[in-house]
């Protein structure tokens, strides 16, 4: 997207601009996210044929958890992402972001969450700075704050000077996910939504993101709720892990839990590729083969 023009901001598409209004009480008697009997289905096709993205999904996940959605690609971790961040409106069920429903509150939650994604749009002509620093005046703050932590994130995640001042289309895919996680880290929020966070990321990458999402937790108050295709991720990132197939959660627990589940069929010490095996009757190396095949074409 070009520059925008002088005027009113402009949201890059796919994005939904935040409230500047005073902020939401967070009350801790709640969960961080709460999602009850939530389905979603979408008319697709000329003869506009129904097909289930979501199918009764229920979690609950408390303030604090690094939350894992764990499933092969069209499983419904993105879709889900989208309904809680209220990109999505829900067939039915209902989400709750501590205690706001998405539904009656969506301004609320919009000021309590923020989302990253491997689609994040940007203005491609701006710098990482230059984005970041004008999604901070959508957030309406201070400019020499946003200029701070601007820079500072960036650094975090190995964008240094070299590359503040580069346009984003010169930039590789994975650059531009790490300028999307810095966007979303930008406001601190209390609910972060990170629809598979690494994807298109060289190893070393992968690991500083890996690395400052337990940072994230650990300082910064922050829940996390992170979908993922990579097991070895999920493994080391998340608290607990929720198996999603064709739209259904298949199992929920924590990694070693899990586990534990099927020792007895793979040995004593079964791995989460054989839990998520166990529970989906399918290989996320199913899901690599045909990416690198479609990359090959």
């Amino acid at each position: 997207m070009d520059q925008p023009k002088t005027g009113l901001p402009v949201t890059p598409p796919g994005e939904t601009a935040p409230s500047r209004t005073r902020r939401v009480v967070v009350d801790d008697g709640h969960p961080a996210l709460l999602v009850e009997h939530v389905s979603k289905r979408f008319m697709v096709g000329r003869k506009r044929k129904p097909v289930v993205a979501i199918n009764d999904v229920t979690m609950r996940i408390p303030r604090g958890e690094i939350y894992g959605v764990l499933g092969a690609n069209g499983s419904g971790k993105s879709t889900l992402i989208r309904l809680v961040s209220t990109l999505l409106t829900l067939d039915s069920g209902r989400v709750e972001v501590f205690g706001h429903d998405i539904a009656r509150e969506e301004m609320a939650v919009k000021r309590l969450i923020n989302r990253v994604s491997v689609d994040a749009a940007f203005f491609k002509k701006l710098s990482p700075h230059e984005n970041l620093t004008y999604a901070a005046r959508l957030y309406g703050m201070d400019a020499r704050q946003a200029k701070r932590e601007a820079i500072r994130i960036l650094a975090r995640l190995g964008i240094g000077d070299k590359r503040l001042g580069r346009p984003l289309e010169q930039m590789s895919r994975g650059m531009q996910q790490k300028v999307a996680i810095a966007r979303a880290l930008l406001t601190a929020p209390t609910l972060l939504l990170m629809d598979e966070p690494t994807t298109g990321l060289d190893p070393r990458s992968k690991l500083d993101v890996q690395t400052f999402i337990e940072e994230l937790r650990d300082t910064h108050d922050a829940t996390i709720v992170l979908t993922t295709h990579d097991l070895d991720e999920a493994d080391r990132l998340c608290d607990r892990i929720a198996i999603i197939n064709d739209g259904r959660i298949v199992a929920e627990g924590t990694p070693e839990a899990l586990k534990a589940r099927v020792a007895e069929e793979y040995g004593q010490s079964p791995t989460l590729e054989s839990v998520f095996m166990t529970f989906t009757g399918r290989s996320l190396d199913d899901d690599l083969n045909e990416d690198k095949e479609n990359e090959d074409e």
